[in-house]
């Protein structure tokens, strides 16, 4: 149902555009592993407020955010090579593999319902605040259905959400929107959320295996398209990712190169390498670590 309140805001996470920039710095100077000096200097912000502001959206320093970074980037490049026998192991028959997948309990569209346009759908949709900027959500009496990422507010992406449900009833509800962000950027969310997808079997079944990817981890295109038993698809695989409408739920954040590097993102790179770095800290309780005033030692 759509909420009747009225005043969502997006002032939750106000840093995230600072924090942004400096994981893009860090990103680049990674390998000289670069002090807090020299990044809150290459940002135009004093050492201690870039440390306040890093820290109150990651929950952990930028020191220790770059230890992550540097972590990451190897193990990333150690699971690329990976067999084909110890992929299929980490995409589902492991317990940590099905947590996440738990946490989210999907329905897809009949080609007869994404046909028909939405057709007496009451389709409730918002703007809300993310840890990662601006998202539009939309969301049915049957789920959310639409979660799109945005530097700002844009009618253009509203107008992209009314093409794909044209028949639909939209109802603005930014209230709603609220609601539905907080539930969904919880690191310690109760109970699954109830998501409804519109794609091919293939794209849905690529996104189902999406969901065995526990938080903080990350898997290869190869290693996907193995998941979904068609090891040589991994272009196909791709696509799925680029046609999947329900950003970060569906987690295509977690897909990387081979070579340990990013990739592309719908919602661009760095917003990418951002969901991977917080969300590996918000899992994480190896970080939980002594700050101090250095990102190196």
């Amino acid at each position: 149902m759509c909420m009747d309140r009225r005043g969502a805001g997006h002032e939750d996470h106000p840093h995230y555009e600072r924090v942004r920039q400096a994981i893009e710095w860090l990103a680049t100077h990674q390998a000289s592993q670069p002090s807090l000096d020299q990044l809150a200097q290459a940002l135009n912000l004093s050492p201690w407020h870039l440390q306040r502001i890093f820290s109150e959206w990651a929950g952990v320093s930028p020191k220790q955010f770059l230890q992550f970074l540097t972590r990451n980037t190897a193990r990333a490049r150690l699971r690329a090579q990976q067999t084909v026998e110890e992929a299929a192991w980490a995409s589902g028959l492991s317990g940590s593999g099905r947590l996440h997948d738990l946490m989210v309990k999907w329905e897809a569209m009949t080609p007869g319902e994404i046909r028909a346009g939405g057709r007496g759908v009451k389709l409730c949709h918002g703007w809300a605040d993310s840890p990662f900027g601006p998202v539009l959500i939309a969301w049915t009496d049957r789920g959310l259905c639409h979660l799109a990422f945005a530097d700002a507010p844009s009618e253009t992406e509203i107008a992209a959400l009314e093409s794909l449900w044209p028949r639909a009833g939209f109802v603005r509800d930014e209230a709603g929107a609220r609601q539905w962000s907080l539930q969904i950027f919880s690191p310690t969310r109760k109970g699954p959320l109830k998501v409804l997808l519109r794609g091919s079997a293939f794209q849905l079944k690529v996104w189902e295996a999406l969901l065995s990817i526990p938080p903080g981890e990350v898997w290869s295109y190869q290693q996907l398209a193995m998941a979904v038993g068609q090891p040589g698809a991994s272009r196909a695989v791709g696509s799925a990712l680029a046609r999947n409408l329900v950003g970060y739920v569906i987690p295509c954040h977690r897909v990387i190169r081979a070579t340990g590097e990013t990739g592309q993102y719908r919602w661009g790179t760095v917003r990418k390498q951002a969901i991977q770095m917080w969300e590996s800290a918000q899992m994480s309780t190896l970080l939980a670590e002594p700050a101090d005033g250095d990102l190196a030692h």
